[in-house]
């Protein structure tokens, strides 16, 4: 079985796609790109700027100190919040992502400090300011500030002996 090719036929199509392309080619309409992807959205985090409680005293029963979002700190039960040169305040967050980038907080876990004279103290992870979710108004290299409190469950001078606690917390930004 032998298979033909018509030449004449083949060139007349291709001559036809040709000339189209040179009429939209030379046509009045501009060619637009489309705009270049979202960029990936970044966290950075200062550690100089983690969530730090200050300093106070505990009776025998405890209670717990909470540190806001928006850096407010505040005392329960037995703990009498203190003022002597321990800076408090709220982790804070830095998120460089397009202009109009919603992005969620979701908290981990409780975390666990641990005493440098033993002892240790559970730390629930608090809202954010601002809330979750929240869309960054920010155009890179600037940043969209995020700062996140928390609440430290404090008990008693035996359990909690004085010196100074630390641990790790956990939150996760997902960009939607």
């Amino acid at each position: 079985m032998q298979t033909h090719i018509n030449l004449r036929k083949t060139s007349s199509i291709m001559a036809r796609i040709a000339a189209a392309i040179v009429l939209l080619a030379s046509s009045g309409y501009a060619a637009k790109a489309q705009q270049p992807p979202p960029r990936p959205m970044s966290v950075s985090f200062n550690p100089a700027l983690g969530l730090r409680f200050g300093a106070f005293f505990q009776t025998s029963s405890g209670g717990s100190v909470t540190v806001s979002a928006a850096g407010v700190r505040t005392a329960t039960g037995a703990v009498i919040l203190a003022d002597l040169g321990y800076v408090y305040g709220p982790a804070s967050f830095d998120i460089t992502a397009n202009p109009g980038t919603l992005v969620s907080i979701l908290n981990g876990p409780d975390a666990t400090l641990t005493g440098s004279a033993g002892g240790s103290m559970s730390m629930h992870i608090g809202g954010s300011l601002p809330g979750s979710p929240l869309v960054t108004t920010a155009t890179p290299p600037a940043t969209t500030t995020v700062t996140i409190g928390g609440t430290l469950t404090v008990g008693s001078a035996v359990a909690n002996p004085t010196g100074a606690y630390s641990g790790s917390f956990f939150v996760t930004f997902v960009q939607e």
